[in-house]
Protein backbone atom coordinates (compact mmCIF):
# COMPACT_ATOMS: atom_id res chain seq x y z
CA UNK A 1 0.00 0.00 0.00
CA UNK A 2 1.25 3.67 -0.90
CA UNK A 3 1.94 6.42 2.21
CA UNK A 4 1.34 9.34 1.39
CA UNK A 5 2.85 10.30 5.07
CA UNK A 6 3.79 13.55 5.06
CA UNK A 7 2.46 14.86 2.00
CA UNK A 8 -0.49 17.53 1.98
CA UNK A 9 -3.48 17.75 -0.23
CA UNK A 10 -5.37 20.47 -1.27
CA UNK A 11 -9.07 19.57 -2.15
CA UNK A 12 -10.54 23.08 -4.06
CA UNK A 13 -14.19 23.34 -4.41
CA UNK A 14 -17.32 25.40 -3.36
CA UNK A 15 -20.79 25.34 -2.96
CA UNK A 16 -22.77 22.34 -4.78
CA UNK A 17 -20.16 19.73 -5.18
CA UNK A 18 -20.75 15.69 -5.92
CA UNK A 19 -20.31 14.67 -2.31
CA UNK A 20 -18.80 11.33 -2.52
CA UNK A 21 -16.62 13.10 -5.19
CA UNK A 22 -14.84 15.03 -2.03
CA UNK A 23 -15.60 12.61 0.84
CA UNK A 24 -14.41 9.59 -0.84
CA UNK A 25 -10.97 10.73 -2.34
CA UNK A 26 -10.51 12.90 1.13
CA UNK A 27 -10.76 9.61 2.98
CA UNK A 28 -8.71 7.83 0.62
CA UNK A 29 -5.24 10.12 0.65
CA UNK A 30 -5.76 10.69 4.46
CA UNK A 31 -6.11 6.86 5.02
CA UNK A 32 -3.25 6.67 3.28
CA UNK A 33 -1.07 9.12 5.66
CA UNK A 34 -1.57 12.63 3.74
CA UNK A 35 -2.95 15.83 5.27
CA UNK A 36 -5.61 17.15 3.43
CA UNK A 37 -7.50 20.44 3.48
CA UNK A 38 -10.13 22.09 1.72
CA UNK A 39 -9.54 25.37 -0.48
CA UNK A 40 -12.21 27.48 -1.50
CA UNK A 41 -13.26 30.57 -2.44
CA UNK A 42 -15.83 30.33 -0.26
CA UNK A 43 -15.73 31.31 3.39
CA UNK A 44 -17.03 29.09 6.52
CA UNK A 45 -17.86 25.97 5.16
CA UNK A 46 -19.40 24.54 1.63
CA UNK A 47 -21.87 22.39 1.32
CA UNK A 48 -22.34 19.77 -1.22
CA UNK A 49 -25.71 19.19 -3.88
CA UNK A 50 -26.35 16.21 -1.41
CA UNK A 51 -26.48 17.93 1.80
CA UNK A 52 -22.43 17.11 3.37
CA UNK A 53 -21.09 20.08 4.66
CA UNK A 54 -17.50 20.78 5.55
CA UNK A 55 -15.57 23.42 7.01
CA UNK A 56 -12.84 25.60 4.44
CA UNK A 57 -9.31 25.46 6.12
CA UNK A 58 -7.91 28.03 3.43
CA UNK A 59 -9.12 30.73 1.42
CA UNK A 60 -8.09 30.02 -2.00
CA UNK A 61 -6.88 33.64 -1.87
CA UNK A 62 -4.82 32.97 0.86
CA UNK A 63 -3.39 29.09 -0.11
CA UNK A 64 0.28 28.77 -1.51
CA UNK A 65 0.05 25.56 -4.21
CA UNK A 66 3.88 25.59 -3.06
CA UNK A 67 2.04 24.57 0.35
CA UNK A 68 0.54 21.19 -0.84
CA UNK A 69 1.96 18.28 -2.67
CA UNK A 70 -1.13 17.82 -5.04
CA UNK A 71 -4.63 18.71 -5.77
CA UNK A 72 -7.71 17.21 -5.98
CA UNK A 73 -11.03 18.56 -8.25
CA UNK A 74 -14.38 17.55 -7.27
CA UNK A 75 -17.03 17.79 -9.48
CA UNK A 76 -20.96 18.64 -9.40
CA UNK A 77 -22.28 20.71 -12.30
CA UNK A 78 -22.91 24.09 -9.72
CA UNK A 79 -19.82 24.10 -7.79
CA UNK A 80 -17.63 23.21 -11.12
CA UNK A 81 -19.47 25.98 -13.14
CA UNK A 82 -18.89 28.74 -10.12
CA UNK A 83 -15.40 27.67 -9.72
CA UNK A 84 -14.47 27.95 -13.20
CA UNK A 85 -15.27 31.56 -12.85
CA UNK A 86 -12.93 32.49 -9.95
CA UNK A 87 -9.82 34.20 -11.29
CA UNK A 88 -7.85 32.62 -7.88
CA UNK A 89 -9.24 29.62 -8.04
CA UNK A 90 -8.01 28.92 -11.82
CA UNK A 91 -4.66 30.52 -10.99
CA UNK A 92 -4.24 28.06 -8.29
CA UNK A 93 -5.12 25.08 -10.41
CA UNK A 94 -2.92 26.44 -12.76
CA UNK A 95 0.17 26.38 -10.54
CA UNK A 96 -0.20 22.51 -9.86
CA UNK A 97 0.35 22.23 -13.27
CA UNK A 98 3.45 24.85 -13.70
CA UNK A 99 5.37 22.61 -10.90
CA UNK A 100 4.20 19.23 -12.46
CA UNK A 101 2.27 17.88 -9.29
CA UNK A 102 -0.51 15.25 -9.01
CA UNK A 103 -3.99 16.65 -9.87
CA UNK A 104 -6.60 14.34 -9.41
CA UNK A 105 -10.25 15.62 -11.26
CA UNK A 106 -13.62 13.51 -11.68
CA UNK A 107 -16.63 14.64 -13.17
CA UNK A 108 -17.81 18.65 -14.10
CA UNK A 109 -14.24 19.38 -12.32
CA UNK A 110 -12.17 19.40 -15.42
CA UNK A 111 -14.49 22.90 -16.86
CA UNK A 112 -11.97 24.45 -13.80
CA UNK A 113 -8.98 22.60 -16.20
CA UNK A 114 -10.22 23.91 -19.24
CA UNK A 115 -10.63 27.38 -18.23
CA UNK A 116 -6.80 27.55 -16.72
CA UNK A 117 -5.36 26.08 -20.12
CA UNK A 118 -4.21 22.67 -18.77
CA UNK A 119 -5.98 20.20 -21.17
CA UNK A 120 -3.98 20.60 -24.56
CA UNK A 121 -2.34 17.56 -25.52
CA UNK A 122 -3.76 15.67 -22.66
CA UNK A 123 -5.99 12.08 -22.42
CA UNK A 124 -8.72 13.07 -19.81
CA UNK A 125 -12.19 11.85 -19.19
CA UNK A 126 -14.81 13.64 -17.76
CA UNK A 127 -18.48 13.61 -16.98
CA UNK A 128 -19.89 12.47 -20.70
CA UNK A 129 -21.34 16.03 -21.32
CA UNK A 130 -17.79 17.90 -20.97
CA UNK A 131 -16.55 15.97 -24.17
CA UNK A 132 -17.12 18.95 -26.31
CA UNK A 133 -15.39 21.32 -23.89
CA UNK A 134 -12.42 19.27 -23.35
CA UNK A 135 -11.48 18.26 -27.03
CA UNK A 136 -12.17 22.16 -28.44
CA UNK A 137 -9.71 23.07 -25.32
CA UNK A 138 -7.23 20.51 -27.19
CA UNK A 139 -7.51 17.45 -25.13
CA UNK A 140 -8.28 13.93 -26.42
CA UNK A 141 -11.04 12.47 -24.52
CA UNK A 142 -12.04 9.03 -23.44
CA UNK A 143 -14.76 6.93 -21.88
CA UNK A 144 -12.77 5.15 -19.44
CA UNK A 145 -13.44 4.92 -15.61
CA UNK A 146 -9.86 6.36 -15.14
CA UNK A 147 -7.11 7.66 -16.91
CA UNK A 148 -3.27 8.46 -15.87
CA UNK A 149 -1.88 11.13 -18.43
CA UNK A 150 1.78 12.45 -16.82
CA UNK A 151 0.29 12.86 -13.18
CA UNK A 152 -3.16 14.22 -14.18
CA UNK A 153 -5.73 11.30 -12.64
CA UNK A 154 -9.34 11.70 -14.06
CA UNK A 155 -12.48 10.05 -13.58
CA UNK A 156 -16.30 10.79 -14.87
CA UNK A 157 -18.39 9.80 -12.24
CA UNK A 158 -19.17 8.92 -8.63
CA UNK A 159 -19.58 5.39 -9.55
CA UNK A 160 -15.28 5.47 -10.77
CA UNK A 161 -14.28 6.25 -7.50
CA UNK A 162 -12.82 3.32 -6.33
CA UNK A 163 -10.42 3.17 -9.21
CA UNK A 164 -9.83 7.13 -8.82
CA UNK A 165 -8.80 6.88 -5.68
CA UNK A 166 -6.61 4.17 -5.93
CA UNK A 167 -5.19 6.17 -8.79
CA UNK A 168 -4.60 9.54 -7.20
CA UNK A 169 -3.37 7.85 -4.02
CA UNK A 170 -0.50 6.08 -6.27
CA UNK A 171 0.45 9.27 -7.95
CA UNK A 172 0.41 11.41 -5.17
CA UNK A 173 2.57 8.92 -3.76
CA UNK A 174 4.86 8.84 -7.02
CA UNK A 175 5.34 13.00 -6.25
CA UNK A 176 6.01 15.47 -9.23
CA UNK A 177 5.59 14.17 -13.15
CA UNK A 178 7.43 15.38 -16.11
CA UNK A 179 7.37 18.49 -17.52
CA UNK A 180 6.37 16.85 -20.72
CA UNK A 181 2.88 18.97 -20.75
CA UNK A 182 4.12 22.05 -19.25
Amino acid sequence: MTTLDGKRVAFLLTDGFEDSELTSPWQAVTDAGATAALVSPAEGSVTGKNGHEQKVDVSVTAAEPAQFDALVLPGGVVNADAIRLDESSVSFARTFFEEHKPVGVICHGAWLLIEAGVVDGRTITSYPSLKTDLTNAGATWVDEEVVVDDGLVSSRTPDDLPPFNAKVVEEIGEGEHSAQHA
